[in-house]
């Protein structure tokens, strides 16, 4: 069965729609997979987008507390009672927004969630938060975490993850640079970083650069220590496949998150991409 035959009994009702479903009609994928019809049972009633389960829509009726910082000059969320900055340019609607998205990316039946009932950061850990962005993973494993180091690259979150953290700098470390798999002025290893350090969880969103990490990881994978490690495997089409054969060539276990991300913003097959890979040892 192709997922195409759903919509010829929706009428189109505007043109981004349309554009989506032409899209979709062309997939060419059959679904063997009870995940998948669950996303085909989505879009008979929603429109395509990156997670396509009806849990997503208590997300858009849950009361958000978004608050104005004068002195900071900035939005905040309030995230597990503490703020949740964003960056000085954003808009009330625009924090609300995508303050809504990470909470439905978090979710524990989101294929976007890190962490799972038998998977997570635990009491005393030092935590590698790559791909830290506005700082929510950093913020949801603080009381647990003994050190939690963030990376990110995008100037336009430091502030805000600077004002996040601030009453935790003894615990929290920001670093300006990106993980990749060699050392330069604007990026670094985990192997260079950690060769002196305690690493016990990793977490990487950083936009498709996730197997570069591995590779300059290798000292660290390849040590017997128990780790755990996160990956987002959405990004680029092979990733799903690149990341568990790196993970389990160093003697990982591998599982993944539930479902599947749907690809609407990168058309290039698979169009259901699995959303992060966990791994530990």
């Amino acid at each position: 069965m192709k997922i195409w035959w759903i919509y010829i009994k929706k009428p189109i009702k505007d043109y981004f729609f349309y554009k989506e479903l032409t899209r979709l009609k062309n997939f060419g994928e059959t679904l063997s997979d009870p995940e998948k019809e669950d996303i085909v049972n989505y879009l008979k009633t929603h429109k395509p987008c990156m997670i396509p389960y009806t849990f997503t829509q208590k997300y858009l009726e849950k009361n958000i507390d978004i608050q104005y910082d004068i002195k900071k000059e900035m939005w905040f969320a309030v995230h597990l009672g503490k703020p949740l900055y964003f960056p000085g340019n954003c808009k009330k609607e625009d924090v609300l927004n995508t303050y809504r998205n990470l909470l439905m990316e978090q979710d524990p039946e989101s294929p976007h969630c890190y962490e799972s009932a038998d998977f997570a950061v635990e009491q005393g850990d030092v935590v590698a938060d790559a791909g830290a962005a506005e700082g929510i993973f950093a913020l949801n494993v603080l009381d647990k975490a003994d050190k939690i180091y963030c990376f990110e690259t995008d100037e336009k979150w430091i502030k805000a993850l600077n004002a996040t953290f601030a009453p935790y700098k003894d615990k929290v470390e920001i670093i300006n640079k990106c993980i990749s798999a060699t050392n330069s002025e604007n990026s670094l290893t985990l192997d260079a970083f950690f060769k002196n350090r305690k690493i016990d969880f990793i977490k990487a969103d950083i936009e498709g650069a996730e197997l570069n990490l591995l590779k300059g990881s290798k000292n660290i994978l390849n040590n017997p220590a128990p780790l755990k490690v996160v990956l987002c495997t959405y990004h680029n089409p092979n990733d799903t496949e690149e990341l568990e054969h790196e993970l389990k060539n160093c003697h990982f276990k591998t599982s993944f998150s539930k479902g599947y991300i749907l690809a609407v913003h990168n058309p290039v097959p698979p169009y259901f991409r699995r959303g992060v890979i966990r791994a530990k040892r």
